[in-house]
């Protein structure tokens, strides 16, 4: 009985410092992006962005960012181009996802070139991180 209190316990506090370290790398980014012009961020528009089709030049020219990552932020994706399996993008899901600012960051970039041709701005980074924190229903 005592090791099964003390294992919900500890999966407790495990679970409560995850949210917390998610919260500290997304309130930071979202400061930084703040500070480098972005207004109040808008999950319906990071939505829209996630399911846009952009055109490129290449062997995939039309992409978005459902081609790898699937429009169910809970689901795990596969890479359009060399079909390696992605973990799902929704932190509900997988606690590792945006608790780590160099990492969002690379991600951005690399997938931000890739997907849209260019890098992100930062109005859609932080739209982008408030829709795959708080995916919406609309």
């Amino acid at each position: 009985m005592k090791t099964h209190i003390l294992v919900t316990v500890s999966l407790l506090f495990s679970s409560a410092s995850i949210t917390l370290a998610n919260s500290e790398a997304m309130d930071t980014l979202l400061q930084t992006y703040a500070a480098q012009g972005a207004a109040t961020t808008n999950a319906e528009q990071g939505k829209r962005l996630w399911v846009k089709t952009y055109q490129n030049k290449g062997e995939f020219s039309e992409r978005s960012c459902t081609s790898c990552h699937t429009q169910d932020l809970t689901a795990p994706g596969k890479h359009a181009k060399t079909g390696k399996i992605i973990k799902s993008m929704s932190p509900s899901s997988n606690p590792e996802r945006l608790t780590d600012i160099k990492k969002i960051e690379k991600w951005f970039k690399r997938n931000c070139k890739w997907t849209m041709g260019r890098e992100c701005t930062v109005q859609e980074k932080a739209n982008f991180l408030a829709y795959i924190d708080k995916p919406t229903n609309f």
